[in-house]
């Protein structure tokens, strides 16, 4: 490979289109498209997590990653931004003793603001910053499955489908862990949610 994958997405770049991995299996230069579409948004999901000094080097080894499994890359099972949700999420899982560092020293911060005040209707793209007080230390909390599952539908907004094939795990699964993490954070914060309830989580 003669580019860098990992390089600043190139101002004035025509728009790559609908960018795969499976191209750059004989092209590897190709794999800069996939790196453009993408590289924003997952930083952003590991700025929500382990907070923005952790989270370029998250960013950059689920890209690595990606690009030398690209060949495990399944359209049939997966869209490449669940795919790369799911790297992100292994890559994560390296750092689970930080992330729960993290959350901790963060419910120590306070609460954030009219945390106790809606049950039910708290934008669940939750900020690095606003995971604190009795949010973040309920977040802390959870087992690590049932937290990953919550925060991929909370912070990157995917369905119980894309959940499960970014984590590898059955649809049921999915559904099981998100109910028992959401019941915890309610009981947590004394009786309210605040990770929005997507309407369409059965759709």
């Amino acid at each position: 490979m003669t580019g860098n994958p990992l390089a600043a997405a190139r101002p004035g770049r025509a728009d790559p289109g609908p960018a795969a991995p499976r191209p750059s299996l004989h092209d590897p230069e190709r794999f800069g498209e996939v790196f453009d579409a993408h590289f924003a948004e997952i930083h952003g999901y590991a700025a929500k997590r382990l907070g923005p000094d952790a989270a370029s080097d998250i960013a950059s080894q689920t890209f690595l990653e990606a690009f030398r499994h690209r060949d495990r890359f399944d359209p049939a099972r997966a869209n490449v931004r669940t795919w790369l949700y799911g790297i992100a999420t292994n890559v994560i899982g390296r750092h689970r003793r930080s992330e729960v560092r993290g959350l901790r020293a963060r419910a120590r911060l306070g609460p954030v603001r009219d945390e106790g005040g809606h049950a039910d209707r708290v934008d669940a793209r939750v900020s690095a910053q606003g995971l604190r007080g009795r949010l973040a230390g309920a977040i802390a909390a959870l087992p690590d499955g049932e937290r990953d599952v919550l925060l991929l539908v909370a912070l990157a907004d995917l369905t119980h489908e894309e959940v499960a094939a970014a984590l590898d795990v059955p649809y049921g699964t999915v559904g099981s862990r998100l109910s028992r993490a959401r019941k915890k954070v309610r009981e947590a914060l004394g009786g309210t949610n605040p990770m929005h309830e997507r309407e369409d989580d059965h759709g």
